[in-house]
């Protein structure tokens, strides 16, 4: 695909199923990752390739980071955070590494793994890998964190499900640039 028809018709793909991206396929999508946006070269990044059991493992950090002792949690409810990472068969958790930078904020810090993800996101586009970034609860979830390793200026800036779509890609929907760009 070429450049602009990737920039121009990506969706996400929320209905995924093996296979994964593996090889070739994969290394471009981690490549393109490398390739986002960094001011000073920081690279503040790392990011986390969960397949296999390890989505098991990953549900049940889902589980745990929902469990209250106040609250005792359904079998069906145990169930169903159990096998939200089943969602595909692979997941990238991207993980932004704070630099102290006096040159470089937090927030360009994290917007630029924003970019590493969006590159992720076209690359897989680009090859026909469906895919879906997703943060919610468990992204700021001290549980989740914890058990993921992430340090103390470490946070999760999304979880990127791939493998391949199910089904048609729903439309890429009719948005003008002039309702969002204006002359100043």
């Amino acid at each position: 695909m070429k450049a602009l028809e990737v920039l121009h018709n990506r969706v996400s793909v929320p209905s995924l199923e093996a296979p994964a991206p593996e090889g070739e396929v994969l290394l471009n999508i981690q490549r393109a990752a490398l390739r986002a946006a960094d001011h000073r070269l920081l690279q503040p990044w790392r990011f986390l390739v969960i397949e296999g059991e390890g989505l098991d493992r990953l549900g049940e950090l889902f589980v745990q980071s929902k469990t209250n002792p106040n609250e005792p949690m359904s079998e069906a409810e145990r169930a169903s955070w159990a096998a939200k990472p089943h969602r595909a068969p692979m997941i990238i958790v991207a993980i932004a590494s704070i630099h102290d930078d006096p040159k470089v904020p937090e927030v360009e810090q994290l917007i630029s793994t924003g970019c590493a993800v969006q590159n992720m996101l076209n690359a897989a586009h680009a090859q026909g890998i469906g895919a879906m970034w997703r943060t919610g609860d468990f992204a700021y979830n001290e549980v989740v964190k914890t058990g993921l390793g992430l340090a103390e200026n470490e946070q999760i800036v999304g979880f990127l499900y791939l493998g391949t779509p199910k089904g048609r890609l729903k439309p890429v929907p009719a948005v003008s640039p002039d309702q969002f760009f204006t002359a100043w």
